[in-house]
């Protein structure tokens, strides 16, 4: 989340993805930097038990989300 705001505020895009048990978390983040309508992406909780296949399906699934915010910026 951190990399991802710093490098908005840097003028960077970016996509910062979190699991979706760390969205209070990943808000308070946000709005502590500064950036309180911060938009991020969410994913299932838990990956760390996921096979490699698992989570390359994961990552296909999200990745039209992630062109989209990429594509649309934070504004």
């Amino acid at each position: 989340m951190l990399d991802g705001i710093l490098l908005e505020k840097h003028g960077k895009p970016s996509a910062s993805i979190i699991t979706d048990v760390f969205d209070k978390t990943g808000r308070a983040m946000a709005e502590q930097w500064g950036q309180p309508h911060y938009k991020y992406l969410a994913m299932p909780h838990p990956i760390a038990n996921l096979t490699e296949a698992q989570l390359d399906q994961r990552a296909r699934e999200i990745v039209p989300e992630v062109v989209k915010l990429l594509m649309t910026g934070q504004e």
